[in-house]
């Protein structure tokens, strides 16, 4: 009697093998790291944005009880080298030196000009205190269009802020029709639209602070960091600071969160290693969430000017998209490439025939930016969203209407979109059906009607947005075109151990994503062994020797893909095994549940499991003839194209017109990212995302004074939300498998992240419009509504980022405005309050 079908894996809710250990606090964060003889540091960060370091005196603090050391820009000026950039956008692009530690002049306000090494991390940081810095000040290029005009210079050995010009034209690029022509068409007879939109500045706010820990004491280095990219970092140690890379071993344990905040190689890994090769001694350095606010790299911050043209019936013809982004004081990793990134994602899921893309990017003395959740991605798709609406306001039509007349229809796909990306499968009206039905849609454009009719105080607005996303950062030579400095594959590694245990050993380094149930989940079912019988390992470069990291959405879509591609390397190892076993011949042989049987043998044949054989390997005492005892296989896998998840978002929102409150009435999102593994990982990652999206709407920004000094240094300022400051999402998905990897995934760590922003930001607006408000810049905070309305209402301007207002922190939005108990009969008199699921 043939064996009982197994139940597969994948697709299957399953709690994560993580959290046992992080819910219990039995994991191993990077602080918690404990040396003997280990020294602690403490960073001294200059106070102000730009200015010249005329003396520093370290006296007192080398004196101070508990000291071993204290080190300047002076005393490593030799050592250090520069931070690595590793996308450079174009071939004349600027950049200046950017040192761990500086020298002779700061540039952003929370650069470190010295570190001091002591016994305990108090002393270091009493000692810190200790050191005496003289200082110029110079004056500081802070707003992001002045700089862009040279007014005042960042680094005025430069010559200039523009650090590169990038541009993508559809008609020398051969995938489209000139935009010129096709604005100037429109002007004629059809229909243009001019908007300038501001994305403002955000700060990553991962949930665990920085961490480093290094100890130079045995063959090698040994870095511990709280970072997403161990391989990189080893890497770029060794070609910044000159020591071979066999040399250098960097593990990532549980690292708390990272969006993208944690994708760098920072001063203060440099630095700690700089330090603990000058005393000989292990040496940490754990950031505070001051410093962490002040001095992680930051996130977003453009200026987007859009020309969309279409004709008389909502037709569109052709876009142009002139970027300014503030790549902050310094270039990070991959920060010239973040705008780039969004230039593919602009025309989004609409059929435009003709488009044109130029980012200048520009240094100010700020925090310098890189990649935050989406990197470039939620920038490109809120200007499309918000656009398009626009677009359906000046027709008078709806939004959605305007859309989906506009939209790649499934019948379509693959297609190619005006940018040359092959989008390989979706479903955009499957999607908005199920979004549409389940939020409503008609109900409550009904309702907000009857609201205006009525003149409520309180307005309903909907919003929408309809995206997709690149994601799967991928093929190599498509990022090689790009002058990217590194590929998109990613590796894998099983080993099979001799009780049948299975090892997985991948590059894709996790920092909350679940990549250890999901592995387990692909591997199970690929070789036919139990869920708890796999055990992933990553993170560690002595471990799993080479990889690419996690960024990007890719770990799944490339790394789940290398480890398929590895178990199907195990299995065809295997095969001479099992057929010597069974006296078959190999092709005579097929691989089910983890158990190969001959075929055509019958249903009751035993067969022979991969457990077995792979003891029979261990014993290796009747092998075939030339085989190596061995059933381990490595695989690397560069994908063919990036995966297009997609989806559609609506919100809506009620705003108080007299006191410029807002309140989230409902959320719904249906998104489309292929094949699921785990459900239950999904709906934790689209979650999050959401409420970052929502964030950056509503209540996230970095704010800096006329001085240059970051005012929303700390939670007081940074309101960040709670659980308590957001509804329960409604939730659900289509189906469309991708094309590009064998499980027909698509990526999703950033689809929630990318999609929600327009769609708060046009639901607030949608609210108002009639009143005469055009634009709210973001975070659409009660005061900047309230000014929105009140200036329409006067015949002024809608506030720009220069508007002078307070900060509400993150739970006014949902609270009732102050006279609630006038407030009018409404549809629906409050709105739905939850926690996060």
């Amino acid at each position: 009697m043939s064996a009982p079908e197994r139940t597969l894996e994948v697709g299957r809710d399953r709690r994560r093998k993580e959290d046992q250990r992080l819910i219990t606090g039995r994991t191993r964060w990077t602080d918690n790291l404990q040396m003997t003889g280990m020294l602690h540091l403490a960073l001294v960060r200059s106070p102000y944005a730009h200015a010249r370091i005329t003396g520093i005196d370290t006296t007192a603090a080398r004196e101070s009880e508990g000291v071993v050391a204290v080190l300047t820009g002076e005393d490593l000026k030799d050592q250090q080298g520069s931070l690595p950039c590793a996308w450079p956008i174009t071939e004349d692009q600027k950049a200046p030196s950017h040192p761990a530690v500086a020298v002779d002049r700061v540039a952003f306000s929370g650069e470190v000009v010295a570190v001091v090494a002591a016994r305990s991390a108090a002393a270091a940081r009493d000692a810190s205190e200790l050191v005496e810095v003289d200082y110029e000040e110079l004056p500081a290029a802070l707003e992001l269009k002045a700089a862009a005009a040279d007014e005042t210079l960042a680094h005025p050995d430069l010559g200039t802020n523009k650090s590169a010009t990038w541009v993508f034209d559809s008609a020398e690029a051969d995938t489209g029709t000139d935009v010129e022509a096709a604005i100037e068409q429109a002007r004629q007879d059809g229909v243009v639209i001019e908007r300038e939109f501001r994305q403002q500045r955000l700060i990553p706010s991962f949930m665990e602070p920085r961490s480093v820990v290094v100890d130079p004491t045995g063959e090698q280095f040994v870095m511990w960091s709280s970072t997403q990219v161990p391989h990189i970092l080893r890497l770029m140690l060794a070609l910044t600071l000159g020591v071979p890379e066999h040399k250098i071993r960097v593990i990532a344990p549980d690292v708390g969160g990272g969006f993208g905040g944690k994708l760098q190689v920072t001063p203060e890994e440099v630095l700690t290693f700089l330090v603990a090769r000058h005393t000989g001694r292990p040496c940490k350095w754990t950031e505070t969430r001051s410093e962490s606010l002040l001095a992680a790299h930051h996130g977003r911050d453009q200026w987007q000017r859009l020309t969309l043209a279409a004709t008389k019936d909502g037709t569109v013809t052709g876009l142009k998209v002139d970027l300014l982004a503030d790549m902050g004081a310094y270039l990070g990793l991959v920060t010239p490439g973040v705008p780039i990134l969004g230039a593919f994602m602009f025309n989004s899921i609409y059929k435009f025939p003709s488009y044109r893309f130029t980012c200048t990017n520009v240094f100010t003395n700020k925090t310098w930016t890189d990649a935050y959740r989406g990197a470039g991605r939620p920038e490109a798709t809120f200007a499309i969203e918000r656009i398009m609406d626009e677009l359906a306001v000046e027709l008078g039509r709806d939004p959605m209407q305007v859309r989906e007349q506009n939209w790649i229809t499934h019948e379509e796909f693959p297609f190619t979109t005006v940018c040359g990306l092959e989008y390989d499968s979706g479903n955009y009206e499957a999607a908005t059906e199920r979004a549409k039905e389940l939020f409503g849609y008609e109900e409550l454009r009904a309702e907000q009607a009857r609201r205006r009719e009525r003149g409520d105080r309180v307005q309903l607005g909907l919003g929408i947005s309809t995206f997709t996303e690149m994601c799967g950062l991928a093929p190599s030579r498509v990022l090689g075109s790009l002058n990217y400095g590194a590929g998109g594959w990613e590796t894998a590694s099983i080993r099979m151990l001799p009780s049948g245990m299975v090892e997985v050993i991948t590059g894709a380094s996790a920092h909350g994503q679940g990549h250890e149930t999901a592995w387990s989940q692909i591997v199970a079912d690929q070789l036919g062994v139990p869920f708890e019988d796999v055990e992933v390992l990553h993170g560690d470069t002595q471990i799993s020797h080479k990889g690419l990291d996690t960024y990007g959405s890719r770990s799944l879509v490339v790394g789940g893909q290398a480890v398929i591609n590895a178990a199907q390397k195990v299995i065809e190892k295997a095969k001479p095994l099992a057929a010597h076993v069974l006296e078959a011949n190999v092709d005579d042989l097929e691989f089910s549940q983890g158990k190969f049987t001959v075929r055509g043998a019958g249903e009751d044949q035993e067969g022979i499991g991969l457990a077995q054989l792979a003891l029979n390997v261990f014993a290796a005492h009747d092998l075939p003839d030339g085989m190596e005892p061995s059933l381990d296989a490595d695989a690397t896998f560069d994908p063919v194209n990036f995966s297009f998840p997609h989806g559609t978002h609506l919100c809506a929102m009620e705003v108080d017109t007299e006191t410029g409150a807002t309140s989230m009435r409902s959320y719904v999102c249906v998104d489309d990212i292929g094949n699921v593994v785990n459900p239950l990982i999904v709906e934790g990652q689209v979650h999050g995302g959401l409420v970052q999206g929502i964030a950056q709407a509503l209540w996230e920004e970095a704010v800096y004074d006329d001085q240059g000094t970051l005012v929303s240094g700390s939670f007081v300022d940074y309101t960040l939300p709670t659980s308590a400051d957001t509804i329960s999402f409604v939730t659900d998905r289509t189906v469309s498998p991708a094309t590009s990897n064998d499980l027909g995934a698509k990526g999703v760590g950033e689809a929630g992240c990318i999609a929600s922003t327009p769609a708060v930001v046009n639901a607030v607006l949608d609210a108002v419009r009639h009143l005469g408000v055009a634009d709210i810049t973001m975070p659409c905070t009660p005061e900047r509504v309230w000014r929105a309305i009140h200036d329409s209402q006067q015949g002024g301007q809608t506030p720009t980022e220069d508007s002078a207002e307070p900060h509400f922190a993150p739970g006014a939005p949902n609270q009732d405005p102050p006279g609630g108990e006038d407030r009018p009969t409404s549809d629906h008199s409050a709105s739905t309050h939850g926690s996060l699921s």
